[in-house]
């Protein structure tokens, strides 16, 4: 995609802090990082979502998140590490080009995910449950 800051990273046409590279994947330091240590990675040919990644591929990406998080544990003492994904405005995407966050986490940082916690009405869940199974 022309537009896609993205793409043009994975072309070479913009650089970046790259700690790892194959044919079909790409992870590379977070420019603005919840905390420092933050990689993405993303697939060099563009999809916008998790849902539109082919599964191998996708497969490739999650393998480069398990190298990246050994890395961050290991070099950077990180204490955890959460493994993030938005897709789509409501789920707050920011760049329209799927990408994993590997964020490096301590007990002292000041990154939190913060969500409601929401409950079933009587009998709502087994209806969750049903549109849901597989």
């Amino acid at each position: 995609m022309d537009d896609c800051i993205f793409c043009k990273i994975a072309k070479g046409e913009i650089p970046c802090s790259k700690v790892y590279e194959d044919e079909n994947v790409l992870a590379f330091l977070d420019i603005s990082p919840a905390n420092k240590g933050h990689t993405l990675i993303i697939p060099k040919e563009h999809f916008e979502t998790l849902i539109d990644i082919p599964v191998g591929l996708l497969s490739k990406m999650m393998k480069t998140a398990r190298k990246v998080s050994k890395k961050v544990e290991k070099k950077l003492k990180a204490e955890g590490y959460n493994i993030m994904m938005s897709n789509r405005e409501a789920g707050e995407q920011v760049v329209k080009h799927a990408h994993i966050h590997v964020i490096p986490r301590y007990k002292s940082d000041d990154f939190k995910l913060v969500w409601t916690h929401k409950k079933y009405e009587e009998g709502e869940m087994e209806k969750y449950r049903e549109k849901l199974a597989l």
